[in-house]
């Protein structure tokens, strides 16, 4: 009863896709590792729920950076879904592919069926869109795409703004040019969250051949020579072996995949050896090529337009926005954390956007405050091609303890020539007619800020995550990738990575839905190679 066809570790974005799809064949055993608990936590549910999920041991690693010189020597909390299905439990909800540019530069890069075109069609496959299937949407599928359900008039306010400073609006951030402003689509059921374990776990379970297994952690792979065999595992405060007769999959995402390979000795020699971890199989990439998005959260104080700030700070204004949502699934407990959104670019010399803007009409000091009680708007606002690279890498033999993770924000001097000119497209956009009547004042970073070098230097003390970790088990053609094109673990037998951490370059927005491309595509190449 140990024995399964497939081993999936991690039942996150990807892991609850590859499990739905490797179990399809009701005579395929396939077996579902989550080291979280159930989502049955009610937060989770409702769109505002990300408030209470993040931060919170229930749903989320509570993972922290370690302190970053780029960002004047502050750690970051670093949230990562620990729950049945993983980050789609707890993260904004956006859909977003990223730019037909991202992909084809994979290809280029030596990872070949990479491209845009050659990814279309998973995303299609997937997607259930609102609004129907057409040559560059899918309808029917699994993942639901649904409208922004608020709309708020400051918002469409800073929308014409940015339309007079030169960004036009878009109607579709999903065709491959996400250039533009427009209101993000949501993966949303009737202002519900949609998150992988109801749209791809749950029909999987009732086919009967897929064990799904909540709070289970992995500690290690066991390997027999070069041959991945099956995983250890922590399970109802004991350990417990399971054995893959195919493969196993890890899909722990970019933080828990390194940190499973290197606990199992699969990594750098002297990553591992400090740590006291016996070297098994030597893999220098392994936790190296981190990139994230690091936003910068601009502030707007306005007059005469309302915003959240004014309904989220009083007890009355509470009551009508829970009010709303019980009787109507409407109003702010079913909006995502960010509504409109802006992709633009930092210069003249991008050939496509570089920046992206969540725009909302809240605004608060940092996440998990309580917002301002004065209106307010925040502009926030992230580079979404970083030359920075980090790290993730072990520390000790113990699986429980938080790996290292050091993202190394702005230590390129690019990244921080992005960061001012992204400061000042946001000021740029509140001086325009249709938002400075207004009378927009800068809240944060502050328009004391005045030079590139006090510009720069105040993106280290605002900025932070926007939680799009990826990279850390970099695929490529080139024998210093972690794994090939066909995601399989270089050097060793019937081991693959699926999800966000295999992605050589960040993709140009939310990661989210990429990462369940990736597991579509995955999922396709492990049946027909296991054929």
């Amino acid at each position: 009863m140990d024995i399964f066809d497939y081993i999936i570790v991690g039942a996150g974005s990807a892991g609850c896709v590859l499990a739905n799809r490797l179990a399809a064949d009701r005579n395929t055993r396939v077996l579902l590792l989550e080291a979280g608990g159930n989502d049955n936590y009610h937060w989770i549910h409702i769109p505002v729920g990300y408030l209470y999920c993040i931060n919170n041991p229930r749903t989320d690693w509570c993972f922290s950076t370690e302190k970053e010189e780029g960002l004047n020597g502050r750690a970051l909390n670093y949230p990562r879904g620990k729950v049945l299905g993983g980050c789609s439990s707890i993260n904004g909800m956006i859909y977003m592919r990223g730019q037909a540019r991202d992909y084809d530069q994979w290809r280029q890069m030596g990872c070949d069926g990479w491209g845009w075109d050659d990814v279309l069609p998973l995303f299609k496959q997937s997607e259930d869109f609102y609004k129907g299937a057409d040559a560059l949407h899918g309808s029917g599928g699994e993942w639901r795409v649904e409208r922004a359900p608020v709309r708020w008039a400051v918002l469409e306010a800073f929308q014409q703004a940015a339309k007079e400073a030169g960004i036009p609006e878009t109607a579709d951030f999903n065709r491959g040019s996400n250039e533009g402003s427009g209101y993000f689509d949501v993966n949303q059921r009737s202002g519900i969250r949609w998150n992988t374990s109801k749209a791809f776990m749950r029909p999987a379970v009732a086919r009967g051949n897929l064990t799904v297994l909540t709070k289970a952690h992995t500690k290690r792979l066991i390997l027999e020579g070069d041959t991945v065999k099956g995983v250890e595992v922590h399970h109802d405060g004991i350990t417990k072996q399971f054995f893959a007769s195919k493969e196993t999959v890890l899909s722990a995402g970019s933080i828990g995949s390194p940190h499973l390979l290197e606990l199992s000795g699969i990594g750098n020699p002297e990553v591992l050896r400090k740590a006291g971890i016996d070297v098994v199989h030597a893999a220098p990439s392994v936790g190296e090529n981190l990139q994230d998005h690091l936003q910068l959260r601009v502030v707007f104080k306005v007059t005469g337009v309302p915003t959240l700030n004014e309904k989220a700070s009083s007890l009355f204004g509470k009551m009508a926005i829970g009010m709303e949502y019980a009787l109507r699934r409407s109003g702010p407990m079913a909006m995502a954390p960010s509504q409109l959104g802006i992709f633009t670019r930092s210069g003249p010399d991008k050939e496509t956007p570089d920046l992206q803007f969540h725009v909302q009409p809240v605004s608060l000091d940092k996440f998990g405050d309580p917002v301002h009680r004065f209106p307010a708007i925040t502009a926030s606002v992230c580079n979404l091609r970083p030359e920075s690279r980090g790290s993730v890498h072990v520390r000790s033999p113990d699986f429980a303890l938080q790996p290292a993770i050091a993202p190394h924000y702005l230590t390129s001097e690019r990244d921080k020539q992005v960061a001012v000119q992204s400061i000042r497209i946001a000021r740029n956009i509140s001086k325009q007619p249709s938002f400075a009547r207004f009378t927009p004042q800068e809240y944060k970073p502050g328009s004391q800020f005045e030079t590139d070098d006090d510009l720069a230097k105040v993106a280290g003390d605002i900025g932070t995550t926007i939680f799009h970790p990826v990279g850390t088990c970099r695929m490529g053609s080139d024998p210093d990738s972690v794994v090939d094109p066909r995601l399989r673990f270089r050097g060793l037998k019937r081991l693959r990575v699926a999800d966000a951490s295999i992605m050589p370059t960040i993709t140009s927005g939310n990661t989210n839905s990429p990462t369940i491309m990736i597991a579509e595509k995955a999922a396709q190449m492990i049946l027909a190679d296991n054929r």
